[in-house]
């Protein structure tokens, strides 16, 4: 044992003590370049040495021991020596005790998955005479080096803690923004605790409106962005500051049901707007840390984009809701062949009919008297002139706004149907489909304008009449028989409408499962990573936001 080291028994797991302060791993190893594990980074070792083949059971629980005593112990450049990374994983490993004042630790592994190890950190974070426990779970994973052939861990910020990222750091300080307290559109405080999805946007807020709320600093530790302008993650508050009162237009109430929905469906988003105002009155993801889709993602939307290209017919007088239409089962365009789902036909169709079953080829095939130059832009053109889709929305926090690009040949078939270029999140379906029941666009926003009067953007009114085609249609969609959104939004009541989606992405085997929905003075829309069809995932996610609307 190392001179002036003790092991004693902390919680049933072993802690090592080192000069008084306390570190913690489920095991003491006795130099740990000795086990046959570790021994430095991936660096060249003779060939006779070099293993090759998938880690085994053993060397995982070797590696991951070694590797978590040595960090528990505060030795940062023998645990760094244990991944295949020591040039990054040293500095951030140093500063777990330097820089983000970590006094104490307990790691605790749990039962190995594969290469991967989960375990839960029960540390302790001292500044400046204040103290605070602070407990979370990460995971790390045993690769074999490339060239060495030994055991090491797969080296990645994470490894510290789950939101840490490449380039990014952990401190404990003074805070650099001043506190706040967000609260809903009845005054009922909003905490990331309460509401996980809403960290990001909170952070955000504070970061923003802080000082101008009022608002003091207080002592936290936080994550530094690896971004000059980019927002700070707060993981944990010692002293609180006095904290700025900052008003938000979310519904605590649509927020908690949201916050549940999503957790029904790994990688699912949703968003929640008011047709009436552009409120915003729910977002949320899961997971709830880390890319936010719910208003950051940039995906093909699939047919819930067909409200669009609805619009974009209707005013260019190639069809309305009750006249007929073609529904073949397939569509050439040039040169490329687009299909139904099972290449389904309908005979004697609308375009309502056509909408509900979500035909494909009725939303390609009327296009093509546009002509080529007016087809390649026109639909770009209706969703920025009358949905505000491509112009710069001054929500109160960072938003993906959507795009529909220019698009020539197939693309702009494809794009007619939710594919190609188009990018969307859902914060902009539920936009779209707010736009749709009202019949103008209202930018969506999170903070009222006045509280630093930033300028809105801004759309010009559906012409008379589309409005009603396309609530006609929704309306059909989620209440008729035959119309795909019906089963998922059997249980809402009110005035009601709903348009599914799946979009193909590459690399995914399934689908993305897209759903927009409304019900009376709500709107929502709902995206669950490769969740298929989107009756079946994201229609149940945004029926439970909408059943608790107004």
């Amino acid at each position: 044992m190392r001179s002036g080291v003790k092991v004693a028994v902390v919680g049933g797991v072993f802690a090592v003590v080192v000069g008084g302060v306390g570190y913690g791993a489920y095991n003491v190893l006795d130099g740990l370049g000795d086990s046959g594990v570790g021994g430095g980074s991936d660096t060249k070792a003779t060939s006779s040495e070099v293993k090759t083949g998938p880690v085994t059971e053993d060397e995982i629980a070797e590696t991951s021991k070694a590797f978590l005593a040595a960090w528990a112990k505060g030795e940062a450049t023998a645990a760094a020596e244990l991944t295949n990374n020591k040039g990054d994983a040293e500095p951030t490993l140093a500063g777990y005790s330097e820089s983000a004042h970590v006094t104490g630790a307990v790691i605790t592994p749990g039962p190995a998955t594969g290469s991967k190890v989960p375990y839960t950190v029960r540390a302790t974070v001292s500044y400046e005479g204040r103290t605070k426990p602070w407990t979370y779970a990460s995971e790390l994973t045993v690769v074999r080096g490339l060239t060495t052939g030994r055991p090491l861990v797969d080296w990645d910020p994470s490894v510290i803690h789950p939101e840490l990222g490449k380039g990014e750091s952990l401190e404990t300080g003074e805070s650099k923004t001043a506190s706040i307290e967000a609260v809903d559109r009845n005054g009922n405080v909003l905490t990331k605790e309460k509401y996980p999805s809403l960290g990001g946007i909170l952070d955000e807020l504070r970061k923003k409106y802080g000082q101008k709320a009022g608002g003091t600093t207080g002592i936290e530790t936080w994550i530094n962005s690896a971004n000059a302008d980019g927002v700070d993650k707060t993981l944990l508050t010692l002293v609180k500051g006095k904290t700025g009162r900052v008003p938000t237009t979310l519904d605590a109430g649509i927020q908690a049901a949201a916050e549940k929905a999503v957790k029904k469906y790994d990688k699912s988003s949703v968003a929640a707007v008011e047709p009436s105002s552009g409120a915003i009155r729910a977002i949320a993801n899961n997971p709830a840390n880390g890319f936010e889709s719910a208003r950051w993602a940039k995906v093909a939307p699939g047919s819930t984009m067909k409200i669009v290209t609805a619009a974009m017919i209707i005013q260019n007088g190639l069809g309305s809701a009750n006249s007929p239409v073609e529904c073949p089962s397939t569509v050439p365009w040039e040169g490329r062949t687009f299909h139904n789902l099972e290449d389904f036909s309908l005979p004697n169709a609308t375009l309502k009919r056509a909408f509900a079953k979500s035909c494909n080829t009725t939303f390609i095939k009327p296009v093509l008297p546009l002509g080529s130059g007016k087809r390649d832009t026109a639909l770009g053109d209706e969703a920025l002139r009358y949905f505000g889709i491509g112009q710069v929305w001054q929500t109160g926090v960072t938003t993906w706004d959507g795009k529909v690009p220019p698009s020539e040949g197939a693309e702009t078939a494809a794009s007619f149907i939710g594919q190609g270029k188009i990018q969307m999140n859902p914060l902009n379906m539920a936009s779209i489909t707010a736009t749709a029941v009202k019949g103008r666009f209202l930018q969506p926003f999170i903070v009222p304008q006045t509280l630093d009067n930033r300028k809105f953007a801004t759309a010009s009114p559906l012409p008379g009449g589309v409005s009603d085609q396309l609530r006609e249609m929704l309306k059909y969609t989620a209440t008729n028989p035959e119309g795909t959104a019906t089963k998922a939004m059997a249980s809402v009541g009110g005035d009601k409408g709903g348009k599914t989606g799946s979009s193909e992405i590459g690399g995914q085997a399934t689908s993305d499962s897209w759903f927009t929905g409304y019900s009376n003075d709500l709107a929502a829309a709902a995206l669950v990573q490769s969740g298929g069809h989107g009756g079946d995932a994201a229609g149940p996610v945004v029926a439970e936001v909408l059943l608790a609307g107004p």
